[in-house]
């Protein structure tokens, strides 16, 4: 059946512009077609053309020869348009990173890495992009992957967000983690502070050069820093927050104790060890929310030093370019968010070192994107991060895979008068309103599109 078009005046601005239609096909006809479409070309206020599409889908395929080929495609472009000359351009798209298959099982993961190529001069159908093709990774990574070599640091994160130690601030209900210590934590506390009497600190009001001697532990933790790591491990109740702070408060205020923190350590906990070399304590109440309130300072404050040890310790960023993100100007809820933000930037830049192994400058430029993004952007798993890369730092991923999606476009004109026929083949079925019973696990469609 042939498409009509009736092309009406809006009423809008007097524009005669229509909105783009397609319409969805049942694949009866000899070609096999699954979608038409049309949309106008304006030159101005006024319409100076109509340009249509038409779309046609094949089943799957494990035979690389029943496909069609470059002069085939070439041949089918001619018959809508007699150009003088054409040109072909490739592109591709291969998983990097994400869901694997082992064993014939599929291991799912949330976090996937792909790349896109794009070149000049298609030699044939399913050919590997050229080294002088652009590439542009996408990158989409979730937090909390057991394989990430951060995956502690996130589950020090998750204590301070899905245990809801932000949100029971305003709610004042909290859901605690299964304890990773089978020690309580006011034992645990016991034994650290009897540790430390025994061994006779004396105060320090700063650190020595930190070591940065592994990406999940630093070894220049303070005083306060060793008690959250301790805490965050066997605390189970409100209780157990306040019996523990209320120990180490006694401890200092009668000078059994005297522990270095580091000097710009911002938690409350750390003010008052500061007074103790003075002795001069504040009174604090330990009661409603505010052990809570001091232990969610602690781990924000040991976790910000954690990411600063690993972006500063590898050049890639500089503290005014963390300012956003370690700011304790803002409430506590939206450090957490920042916090947050910062983890997830962290486990992009991770999986890109560990799993691709890209260099320094690639994941300078990405870590900057990333900030800067997150400055203004909420929290999202979701959100893919784009960065362009040479194809030969990749090569070795790609070149003896399958893509999941290649595509060929022969096009010749120009402006208005541009026509263009596209093949693609993907590995999966490129319409969903079409069933295709396949059972292929390498599945290819073709999908021309003529622009008349």
């Amino acid at each position: 059946t042939p498409l009509v078009l009736n092309l009406p005046h809006s009423p809008v601005d007097n524009n005669p512009a229509l909105h783009p239609l397609w319409v969805r096909c049942d694949m009866s006809d000899p070609a096999e077609t699954t979608w038409f479409g049309a949309e106008t070309v304006s030159v101005g206020s006024k319409v100076s053309g109509v340009k249509l599409y038409s779309v046609t889908c094949k089943g799957a395929t494990l035979d690389k020869k029943s496909l069609i080929t470059l002069d085939e495609l070439k041949q089918e472009h001619k018959k809508r348009h007699h150009p003088s000359s054409m040109a072909i351009k490739g592109n591709a798209r291969f998983n990097l990173f994400g869901s694997t298959i082992v064993e014939n099982t599929m291991i799912e993961s949330q976090s996937s890495v792909t790349v896109d190529f794009k070149w000049s001069h298609v030699e044939s159908i399913l050919e590997t992009p050229p080294l002088s093709s652009t590439a542009t990774l996408n990158i989409k990574i979730a937090s909390g992957d057991m394989r990430s070599p951060v995956f502690e640091m996130y589950r020090e994160l998750e204590f301070l967000q899905v245990c809801t130690l932000a949100d029971g601030l305003r709610t004042g209900e909290t859901e605690w983690m299964e304890p990773l210590e089978t020690t309580s934590a006011v034992n645990l506390t016991k034994t650290y502070l009897e540790e430390l009497q025994s061994t006779a600190k004396t105060p320090q009001t700063e650190t020595d050069t930190p070591i940065f001697n592994s990406l999940l532990g630093r070894g220049d933790l303070d005083f306060v820093e060793q008690l959250w790591v301790r805490m965050r491990k066997s605390v189970t109740s409100y209780q157990d927050i306040g019996d523990c702070l209320k120990l180490v408060i006694e401890a200092l205020r009668y000078g059994d104790i005297k522990p270095w923190i580091h000097r710009d350590s911002s938690s409350s906990l750390s003010k008052l060890i500061l007074q103790s070399y003075h002795q001069q304590i504040d009174h604090v109440s330990l009661t409603g929310v505010t052990p809570v309130h001091m232990l969610l300072e602690m781990g924000l404050d040991k976790m910000r030093k954690d990411y600063i040890n690993y972006l500063i310790g590898e050049q890639l960023t500089t503290l005014n370019h963390l300012c956003y993100y370690l700011s304790t100007e803002v409430d506590l809820q939206e450090q957490v968010i920042r916090l947050r933000k910062l983890h997830h930037l962290l486990e992009i830049i991770v999986t890109c070192t560990t799993f691709l192994g890209l260099p320094y400058d690639r994941l300078f430029l990405l870590t900057q994107s990333c900030l800067q993004h997150y400055k203004t952007y909420p929290y999202d798993e979701d959100h893919e991060f784009k960065l362009q890369i040479k194809p030969a730092l990749i090569s070795h991923f790609y070149q003896k895979e399958h893509p999941v999606v290649w595509g060929a476009e022969v096009s010749s004109g120009h402006g208005p008068r541009e026509v263009r026929t596209t093949l693609q083949l993907s590995d999966r079925p490129l319409v969903d309103h079409v069933i295709f019973e396949t059972g292929v696990p390498h599945a290819q469609y073709l999908m021309p599109c003529h622009i008349l």
